[in-house]
């Protein structure tokens, strides 16, 4: 086995990922010291809290991003790139959002599922950002009762008018696009993406800034006050503003009261290896994003200049894996034998927010301090169609952001010490479905 390179990365202040050494071009936005007003403070410059900038920006308010570390630093500038038409916790939103909907339930969740992709590509093309946005994706079977259930989606795509986007392949037409005898099917979407997360968040970043927006950087949030002037404070300077969008996900401890107990860490795991050169056109040659139907799945891509971006499982006890390389390089050499023994030069974990039945959270914490959370593993697309559904509601249109805000949540008592090991419960119980799959 071949040891974990060092390569120097970008920034020493972001995560020692592939994204971070890869920057188009690293932020430097001042810490906030003093008072600003603003129409709208944003707290968190992830997906979140940048694209919720933007559309609010767009629509002519004066924004400010307040950010802990640097504009991406969490989980958006650390997960698996993939923008996908897949909705966390979708059977729990069928069954509750049935009440507030109905009949019209099934359309609202389908057209909800690509809202992401549209928005994404649209702000790509507006504003130039350069983030290796690239189609092509494939939802992998690896058992027949897989297949069963990627038949089902597929009939639905085609049922919706999505025949020339999406096509079924089986055991020999997986062969045809990877090298790999892992998987006996899967479903081939043109529709959805993959891209470099960080350097679109920082490109959506900049955007805002030029229209307008204030963004500020190692500024952590000390206290939300509410009331009629509501205003964000921080160790050196303080934010007025007439709303407050609080937007950090899992990295807060804001507004224990309220909040504590909703949403847990899941510390997932990425690697890539070096730059495969030939090797990359071989064992992926049609450039797709995969990953497979399991509960507990991998997820892997090319990176632009032909690596394998690889994650897989996840560590439910909110604390990070000693040796991330070392748990997937057995995935990694099952899936691609051709790749045994490879060089992995990055290794790097994201805390994904997890909600216990999957909805993202999206609420009021008062008359003008709302929030918005909880993606579960889906935040690329998710957290772009929020921003969009929070921007809304904050401009005066709450049809979207009500039909969410009605969910009911579980929040969990004694949080720090149940909340992560019924998460591990759950998981091994979901492992046990799979195996009876």
């Amino acid at each position: 086995m071949n040891a974990i390179t060092s390569p120097v990365i970008a920034a020493a202040e972001r995560s020692p990922s592939y994204y971070s050494a890869s920057l188009n071009q690293e932020t430097d936005y001042p810490t906030l010291q003093g008072e600003v007003s603003v129409d709208v403070a944003i707290i968190g410059g992830g997906f979140t809290g940048v694209a919720t900038a933007v559309e609010l920006a767009e629509r002519g308010l004066r924004v400010a991003i307040v950010e802990a570390n640097k504009i991406g630093w969490g989980a958006t500038g650390r997960n698996g790139g993939q923008v996908t038409g897949s909705l966390s916790g979708e059977g729990a939103m069928h069954k509750q959002m049935r009440k507030t909907l109905g009949a019209e339930v099934e359309d609202f969740i389908w057209h909800l599922r690509w809202r992401g992709h549209q928005i994404i590509k649209s702000r790509v093309a507006k504003y130039g950002i350069q983030c290796d946005l690239k189609h092509g994706h494939l939802h992998a079977a690896m058992k027949p009762a897989h297949m069963d259930e990627l038949k089902a989606s597929y009939e639905e795509a085609l049922r919706r008018g999505m025949g020339d986007e999406v096509c079924l392949l089986d055991a020999a037409g997986m062969r045809a696009h990877l090298d790999s005898d892992l998987y006996c099917g899967a479903i081939k979407n043109s529709r959805n993406m993959h891209l470099h997360p960080l350097n679109l968040c920082i490109g959506e970043a900049k955007a805002a800034e030029s229209l307008g927006a204030l963004i500020f950087e190692h500024s952590e949030v000390l206290e939300i006050v509410h009331g009629a002037k509501p205003a964000v404070v921080t160790a050196q300077g303080r934010i007025n503003a007439r709303q407050v969008l609080l937007a950090g996900d899992v990295y807060h401890k804001l507004e224990p009261k309220k909040l504590k107990g909703m949403i847990f860490p899941a510390m997932g795991g990425i690697v890539t290896t070096r730059p495969l050169g030939e090797l990359a056109r071989q064992i992926n040659p049609q450039d797709l994003a995969v990953y497979d139907c399991r509960f507990v799945l991998d997820y892997y891509r090319l990176t632009a200049d032909g690596r394998l971006l690889f994650g897989g499982g996840a560590n439910y006890s909110g604390r990070d894996s000693r040796d991330i390389a070392g748990e997937l390089r057995p995935a990694i050499e099952r899936t691609f034998p051709a790749l045994k023994g490879v060089e992995i030069e990055f290794q790097w974990s994201c805390a994904m927010g997890i909600v216990m039945n999957r909805i993202p959270q999206l609420g009021k914490l008062s008359d003008n301090v709302w929030y918005c959370q909880g993606y579960s593993g889906h935040g690329v697309a998710t957290t772009h169609i929020m921003g969009e559904i929070m921007a809304n509601a904050m401009s005066g249109d709450l049809e979207k952001f009500d039909t969410f805000a009605a969910c009911k949540h579980i929040k969990v008592p004694l949080s720090d010490q149940l909340g992560n090991p019924m998460l591990a419960v759950g998981m091994w119980y979901y492992g046990l479905l799979e195996k009876l799959r």
